[in-house]
């Protein structure tokens, strides 16, 4: 089994592989291209990496480690700086707002320095439902859901599943 086909899979993975830091660097270089002229022109850069993408604006800064994890429902709106680190899923609803400087983070790291030291990670899926808002410098964690017509506050840190229809902070 890949180092790829164990990241998608949920288990322990060698983020240092050849093959996944070959896919992070299509993922920048795309990013890099969109980002240097966010036109509707440039959009095709983006929208190459995505497995689905609605329509959507993404301001200037946006970045992603692959984008084939990232699913994006319709009226999709991230402001400038948007970070979504995709090693597991990031699946997005539809009419979802993000603030500046929102990021989406599925990858996380064994407790062991060891495994650690060698490379070694694990991503959970985070889900994002419909009519979601998610405040300037929030942060979601991996594993994270988070339902229908939640708010999300500025520079929250969600570290657990948010109930439809409530505010974090």
């Amino acid at each position: 089994m890949s180092e790829y086909e164990k990241m998608i899979s949920g288990q322990h993975y060698n983020c240092l592989d050849v093959e996944l830091r070959q896919q992070r660097e299509r993922a920048r270089l795309a990013c890099a291209k969109y980002n240097a002229h966010p036109s509707l022109g440039n959009m095709k850069h983006i929208k190459r990496l995505f497995k689905q993408l609605g329509s959507c604006v993404l301001e200037p800064g946006f970045q992603c480690d692959y984008g084939v994890n990232i699913v994006l429902g319709e009226n999709f709106y991230a402001n400038f700086q948007c970070v979504l680190l995709d090693a597991a899923a990031i699946c997005i609803g539809d009419d979802v707002l993000f603030g500046p400087g929102v990021h989406i983070y599925t990858s996380d790291h064994p407790n062991d320095a060891g495994d650690r030291k060698q490379g070694l990670c694990f991503a959970r899926p985070v889900n994002i439902g419909n009519q979601v808002w998610i405040g300037g410098g929030a942060k979601v964690l991996p594993g994270v859901n988070i339902g229908d017509g939640v708010i999300v506050g500025a520079n929250a840190v969600v570290t657990k599943d948010v109930a439809a229809h409530t505010v974090y902070y």
